[in-house]
């Protein structure tokens, strides 16, 4: 069956999203699908609502968000193991996520109504990180935990783990532990291989490493990854999807594991990953 209720939420300082909000909650009223607003988006487009994304999620069979990947990656993040379906109308730039352009709604609408909607299973990761003395912090990511050098332009150390058993010190700009899904993010940007979203496993990618040998890993998601933060000098900091980094002390240990939660990404049946791939990357295939 269709859903009966969709919950609508968008990066409301995009150009054009007040119109398009307007626009996709007709549309699907026009199918007579009840559409909740979450309240920031509700307040731009000039509806009235009150509730907040997870009150929204909770009450709704499918989550449709207005942006590009980053507002997916923040709504996924904010959901956590309260996650939804969520269906992807790309507002922004290149879109790996949010493939279906705004241009398209309609037929986005459409396809959701008549149930011609695909779900791609995405691992999560499960990131633990020491805290405030004996406390330890946790949040769940789609795309990579990243470690950085911050501001300062200097090389840092790192001493990864994997299922308990040492694998190297990093001496490098930074480290990403990435998902499938972020496998096209970051860790591509620094030379990470792409990764087929049901593949099964995490990549490690340093970031820059001074010792050329260092290159990219493929693990089992089933692996227990451990990064821990060996530099003596400078500080290092984490980052869980590009959230606000977080300063680790010297010698704190990050345990990176697969997150019993998956999100359901919605999208259209033609749209398969590696049509997706031809598309944003501009693969044409060769020009002799």
């Amino acid at each position: 069956m269709p859903p009966k209720t969709i919950g609508l939420v968008a990066h409301t300082g995009k150009p054009g999203v007040p119109e398009l909000v307007n626009a996709v909650a007709d549309e699907f009223a026009g199918h007579k699908i009840a559409v909740l607003i979450e309240k920031e988006t509700a307040a731009i487009a000039g509806r009235v609502s009150d509730q907040p994304l997870k009150q929204i999620a909770a009450n709704s069979e499918l989550l449709v968000v207005l942006g590009g990947d980053g507002t997916l990656l923040s709504v996924a993040g904010e959901l956590g193991e309260t996650m939804k379906p969520i269906f992807g109308i790309n507002v922004g730039s290149l879109g790996f996520l949010t493939c279906v352009n705004s241009s398209a709604y309609r037929e986005a609408v459409e396809c959701i109504a008549r149930e011609k909607i695909t779900f791609s299973q995405r691992t999560m990761l499960d990131v633990t990180a020491p805290g405030d003395g004996k406390t330890q912090s946790r949040v769940l990511g789609l795309n990579d935990a990243v470690f950085t050098r911050g501001e300062l332009s200097r090389l840092i150390r790192l001493c990864a783990r994997v299922n308990g058993e040492p694998l190297t010190e990093f001496n490098a700009d930074g480290l990403i532990i990435a998902t499938p899904t972020g496998s096209t993010a970051y860790s591509l940007s620094a030379g990470g291989p792409i990764l087929q979203p049901e593949s099964g496993v995490f990549v490690i990618t340093p970031i820059c490493p001074h010792v050329l040998t260092n290159r990219s890993l493929i693990v089992s998601e089933s692996s227990v990854i451990e990064i821990e933060a060996s530099e003596r000098a400078y500080p290092v900091f984490l980052s869980v999807d590009g959230r606000n980094p977080v300063r680790l002390a010297r010698g704190g240990v990050v345990s990176i594991r697969k997150a019993k939660t998956k999100l359901q990404l919605a999208g259209l049946p033609e749209a398969s990953f590696f049509s997706v791939l031809r598309q944003k990357l501009k693969w044409s295939g060769s020009n002799v």
